[in-house]
């Protein structure tokens, strides 16, 4: 039975057609898990993720599939942007467990919603040097049924040493001294002949961005500015930003910021409308003109505007299949999540 039907959530309600027998994030799911003697198969997405949309019509849409995961599994839907509480600690355990995180987040949990195993976009045959789904879902759940116990350790493990992680974090803002290191390191890592970083895919990273203008104008690191205008100006110029529609796209597939990936994110184009007016303000004037142009997306595409009510601010996906949810303020306490200690 598939329990998505009646969720506020159109990302959720997206996938109430599915083979597959979701759960929305529930204490119901988890007493099933517990009751069958499973574990909890997670999946994390939203609306405007291109490759959750691909790995839902791949895998979750296939009745072979479906059946498999109905069988071994207890299948919990989540949309990140009505849950970032559950999303956030979910990406702070993949990256514990040493693997790339993103999106579509595929996670397993013993009945403490506490994570084993997990991942992101999984194919269904073997493809870009990955197991097949189907591969996965059989290894993962002939591993619980010989040692559940074992599995449910290892998920302690993890969580312990993810609270450990987070007591070592500094407490203090950083000085004058670590702000100076970053931007070294920053800069150090620069693509000096593109802009921004990485030699792959390009994202434009607005925090750093930030962090070089402030360092630039507060405590005159030379470099700072240079480097943050080199990349303010690939991005602008480059396929990240839509020329005709206004706004940044998602990242760029290549290092050339030429070919981008075709999905918008308020997030990302909040940070980058403050990022850019900072530029027109410290660098050049010329860096205003992004920032109308983020505006008028904003405005025309990104609110759906239902008198009376305020705009109800939404990303622009790549793959549309309908609106997405507004988001929450990301970051929620792990107790949120795993809930009181049993």
């Amino acid at each position: 039975m598939n329990r998505l039907v009646d969720e506020q959530s159109s990302y959720l309600r997206q996938h109430a057609d599915n083979p597959v027998h979701w759960w929305p994030w529930c204490d119901e799911a988890f007493e099933e898990a517990r009751r069958r003697g499973v574990p909890v198969f997670l999946s994390i997405g939203y609306a405007a993720c291109h490759w959750c949309h691909v790995m839902a019509h791949e895998s979750f849409e296939d009745p072979s599939i479906a059946q498999r995961m109905n069988r071994d599994f207890v299948n919990v839907k989540v949309d990140r942007e009505e849950r970032p509480d559950v999303d956030a600690f979910y990406l702070d355990a993949l990256q514990a467990m040493g693997r790339p995180a993103g999106w579509p987040l595929s996670v397993w949990l013993d009945h403490e919603r506490r994570p084993f195993f997990g991942g992101t976009y999984f194919p269904p045959t073997y493809r870009y040097g990955q197991q097949p789904f189907v591969a996965v879902l059989e290894s993962l759940s002939s591993s619980w049924s010989r040692d559940p116990e074992g599995q449910a350790r290892s998920a302690a493990e993890l969580v312990q040493r993810m609270s450990e992680c987070e007591k070592l974090r500094p407490a203090a803002r950083p000085g004058r001294k670590q702000i100076g290191q970053a931007v070294a390191e920053l800069v150090r890592h620069e693509d000096e002949d593109q802009g921004g970083w990485g030699g792959g895919a390009k994202f434009p990273m607005p925090p750093k961005l930030e962090l070089l203008l402030t360092a630039g104008v507060l405590f005159g690191h030379d470099q700072a500015l240079p480097c943050a205008e080199r990349a303010l100006d690939a991005m602008d110029r480059g396929g990240l930003h839509d020329h005709v529609g206004g706004g940044f796209h998602r990242y760029c597939v290549d290092p050339e910021w030429d070919v981008p990936h075709f999905e918008k994110m308020l997030y990302d184009n909040a940070q980058l409308l403050r990022v850019y007016a900072i530029g027109a303000r410290v660098l050049d004037p010329r860096f205003a003109a992004p920032c109308r142009g983020i505006v008028r997306h904003l405005v025309r595409d990104a609110a759906a505007r239902t008198a009376p009510s305020p705009p109800r601010w939404t990303p622009t996906p790549m793959v549309s299949r309908g609106p997405a949810m507004s988001g929450h303020e990301r970051r929620c306490a792990t107790s949120s999540v795993l809930g009181p200690r049993r």
